[in-house]
């Protein structure tokens, strides 16, 4: 094995470089993963800008990974040396703080993030809690992985915890990275599923993904065309425009949930009114547990869900980026790895 791998940081904000790192060693409740494939996510955008709270730099991003491990480092029983296995956005929980010791650990006061508050996967290799890592099913190639382990449980957990029932009218605003999981996962749940994007162009595609009904908003008026669909149970908001957010809530029926799970750069403005008089809800989702994960990729293999990915090798780690943060993939960026 060689001494050395290399790895992609942000060696000050706003600049993505390759470089040559010493190999780690595991620390006690960890492994070393050899990675194979990482995915490039809007939220790698918080690190490539420097603005994560509590950053340091250089600090290598990504927390879409699977690869193999390489290494076990002391008191690491549920992990062996070349067990296929993955990180997501959460990578380990303090065990400590209250929303922990309530059982709430997605809400760990000091979680650890992978790509963040710890070295990713833009890299050959990277350090990983054990109690972190996710199992990763013989069916699921390692590209084909990487997304379901942040896109894929955010929209999977967000709809399977909003107390739906089958058949009913579920909306996914917005068919990009987060929503065209949503709406596969909507369908294969039995929900009666709606996409909702700009421009007729998209018809197809959402059919093609699972959607029983298209609202081109570009011509549609979204809310008054749900409403005649007697409003939607849930909205699953994936979209990057917050003044797009809003108007949807009136969109619900009565006791109707909008679920946030894309972060726009923009507010959210609501009117008080469909909230109170219809006792409708607005909340955001985030992500999920470990075996949260297990359970997106199981149920993934079992209604053969598969996210839309574009490839490319490590050292474009800085065009896949770019690529991404101009809204131009289509619709997950994935970086492999060549060893």
């Amino acid at each position: 094995m060689t001494a050395s791998y290399r790895a992609v940081e942000v060696s000050e904000p706003g600049k993505l470089q390759v470089v040559e790192r010493p190999v780690p060693e595991p620390a006690v409740g960890q492994v070393r993963i050899r990675v194979e494939a990482c995915g490039v996510c809007h939220t790698d955008a918080a690190t490539v800008s420097g603005t994560y709270p509590g950053l340091t730099l250089p600090r290598v991003p990504g927390h879409e990974v699977v690869g193999r491990v390489d290494a076990v480092g002391g008191g690491v029983s549920r992990w062996k040396v070349g067990d296929r296995v993955g990180v997501g956005f959460f990578g380990g929980e303090d065990g400590v703080c209250e929303p922990c010791r309530r059982g709430d650990l997605v809400n760990c006061q000091n979680p650890v993030i992978p790509g963040a508050s710890v070295d990713g996967g833009y890299a050959e290799m990277m350090i990983a809690e054990s109690r972190g890592v996710v199992a990763i099913p013989p069916e699921l190639t390692s590209v084909e992985a990487v997304p379901l382990l942040c896109a894929g449980i955010t929209t999977y957990n967000a709809l399977r915890n909003a107390g739906l029932r089958g058949g009913d009218l579920v909306a996914v605003q917005g068919i990009g990275g987060l929503g065209h999981l949503g709406i596969q996962f909507a369908r294969r749940m039995g929900f009666r599923t709606v996409a909702l994007a700009r421009g007729r162009e998209k018809e197809k595609l959402a059919a093609d993904l699972g959607a029983h009904v298209y609202i081109d908003t570009a011509v549609d008026d979204a809310v008054a065309v749900l409403q005649r669909m007697g409003g939607a149970k849930a909205i699953l908001a994936t979209g990057t425009s917050g003044g797009s957010m809003g108007p949807l809530v009136s969109g619900l029926a009565a006791r109707g949930k909008f679920i946030v799970v894309g972060v726009p750069g923009d507010p959210i403005q609501l009117s008080a009114f469909p909230l109170v008089f219809g006792g409708r809800s607005i909340y955001g989702a985030l992500t999920g547990t470990p075996i949260d994960n297990e359970d997106t990729l199981a149920f993934s293999v079992l209604a053969n869900i598969r996210p839309m990915i574009e490839t490319v090798p490590l050292e474009q780690a800085a065009a896949a980026y770019a690529r991404m943060m101009q809204g131009k993939a289509r619709f997950r960026m994935v970086l492999t790895m060549t060893t």
